[in-house]
C-alpha cells in the first residue's frame, strides 16, 4: 500500500493521458474560467484556514483529520489549475477530468 509521500506524488504528478490541444480562443475561455474558479478557491482556503484553527484551539492543537485532507486536496487541484494556466500541461483540472 503506497505510503502517504506517494500518494501525493501520483497525485500531483502522475500520468496524464494525452489530451487533444484546444485552440488558442478555446484555450483563453477555459484560462479565464479557471482564474475565477482559483479564487473561488482561495476564499474556501482561507475560511478553511480560520476553521481549522479554531477547531485546533479547542482541540488542544489537535488538527481535524477531515479538514487537512480537503486542504491537501484543494491543494492539489489548484496545483493542477496552475499547469494548466501556465501551459506546463495541456489537462484541465476538475470539472473537465476526474478528481482524484
Amino acid at each position: 500500500m503506497p505510503d502517504q509521500e506517494q500518494k501525493f506524488e501520483g497525485r500531483m504528478h502522475g500520468p496524464q493521458d494525452p489530451v487533444e490541444k484546444d485552440g488558442l480562443f478555446i484555450r483563453l475561455i477555459y484560462m479565464i474560467l479557471i482564474a475565477l474558479m482559483i479564487s473561488i478557491a482561495q476564499t474556501v482556503l482561507g475560511l478553511a484556514t480560520i476553521i481549522q484553527f479554531v477547531l485546533m484551539v479547542v482541540n488542544k492543537g489537535t488538527p481535524n483529520e477531515r479538514l487537512a485532507d480537503f486542504g491537501e486536496s484543494l491543494g492539489i487541484w489548484v496545483a493542477k489549475a496552475a499547469r494548466y494556466q501556465t501551459a506546463a500541461s495541456e489537462v484541465k483540472p476538475w470539472p473537465w477530468t476526474e478528481l482524484d
